[in-house]
């Protein structure tokens, strides 16, 4: 048990410093993500006025299309206010501010880390990045490679990417696990409860054995990867295993820390890292397929990758230390 403990601290004091780091890098993104939008010239003929005529629930050609018509850079601009409305939330609590957080974590050590939901969101972002490489790296050494939807507009491609994570996760989290977790677990009609367990479910509802929600992620994750090679603009074969894996990983943090971080996740995979990417792109003037092997990328992935590590050891150490406490870790 010390043992653990001792482990535990010393991985902290990195694990808070790249959280930090990584926060900052974000924090950035919010502005460069409005300059691609509003002042780039990725769109050639096309900028933030170009019309379209309706957005897709889950993805690309699959689900339900909200016949809705509206400038793109409206649509941007709407999603974007979201975003900042969920990191916002996320930063406060749930039960300690981000700083607060961090600053436990490098005193105290484990019994802090799930306090709060920015921590925690980063935490598993990065974790997914580390599985995702490993997962490419893998499949690259058989010969199969991830590549890009074909779009023939990187405006409407990079527009397609912010707003993703709302309509995706709408989809695929909130009505294929959220209103089933309730069905399961709830025992009850209230409407308030429905509502607030679709907003933290493992918070709201008496779940005290994991195994149909896991059951659940999955099968969710498996159709969540398929998903992404089947829809209307499909990613190549080789995203299904990197998509699925994102899937369960979004869905077991949606189960347990609840939807903003859930959504945070899926924003930082498609806004975040896109933003700096068709940024560069259009700096340089070059296609956003050479930019995932700039200097830039290769360092933020870096410090993904590193950070990943860490979080991964650190949530395994925990889990193994909450197995021996009698009081359950939330």
């Amino acid at each position: 048990m010390l043992e653990l403990d001792k482990i535990t601290r010393v991985l902290s004091i990195p694990y808070s410093g790249f959280i930090s780091v990584i926060f900052g890098i974000m924090i950035l993104s919010f502005p460069i993500g409005c300059y691609v939008m509003f002042n780039s010239n990725i769109g050639n003929t096309i900028n933030f006025q170009y019309p379209l005529d309706g957005l897709n629930l889950f993805l690309g050609g699959l689900g339900y299309k909200l016949p809705v018509s509206f400038e793109i850079g409206d649509g941007f601009i709407i999603a974007w206010v979201i975003y900042v409305v969920l990191f916002s939330i996320s930063f406060l609590g749930p039960q300690g501010t981000f700083m607060k957080t961090l600053s436990r974590i490098m005193s105290e050590g484990w019994k802090t880390f799930n306090e709060n939901a920015l921590v925690n969101m980063i935490s598993w972002f990065t974790i997914l990045i580390l599985f995702s490489v490993l997962v490419d790296f893998v499949q690259q050494s058989v010969g199969v490679k991830i590549e890009l939807p074909q779009t023939q507009n990187a405006l409407i491609r990079f527009f397609q990417l912010a707003v993703a994570p709302l309509t995706e996760e709408s989809g695929f989290r909130i009505l294929l696990i959220g209103i089933p977790l309730f069905m399961i677990y709830s025992g009850g009609t209230s409407w308030k409860l429905f509502f607030k367990s679709l907003w933290r479910p493992s918070h709201y509802l008496r779940i005290t054995n994991y195994k149909k929600a896991m059951v659940l992620i999955i099968t969710i994750g498996l159709f969540f990867g398929a998903a992404h090679i089947i829809s209307g603009t499909p990613w190549s074969p080789g995203k299904f295993s990197q998509a699925t894996i994102a899937g369960i990983i979004i869905g077991w943090v949606y189960i347990r820390y609840g939807l903003a971080p859930a959504i945070l996740i899926h924003w930082a995979t498609n806004y975040f890292i896109f933003s700096y990417l068709f940024f560069i792109s259009s700096l340089n003037q070059t296609p956003i397929s050479d930019q995932f092997s700039n200097p830039f990328s290769n360092t933020l992935e870096g410090i993904f990758v590193v950070t990943g590590t860490i979080s991964f050891i650190i949530k395994i150490l925990s889990y193994i230390k909450s197995k021996r406490e009698p009081v359950l870790q939330h």
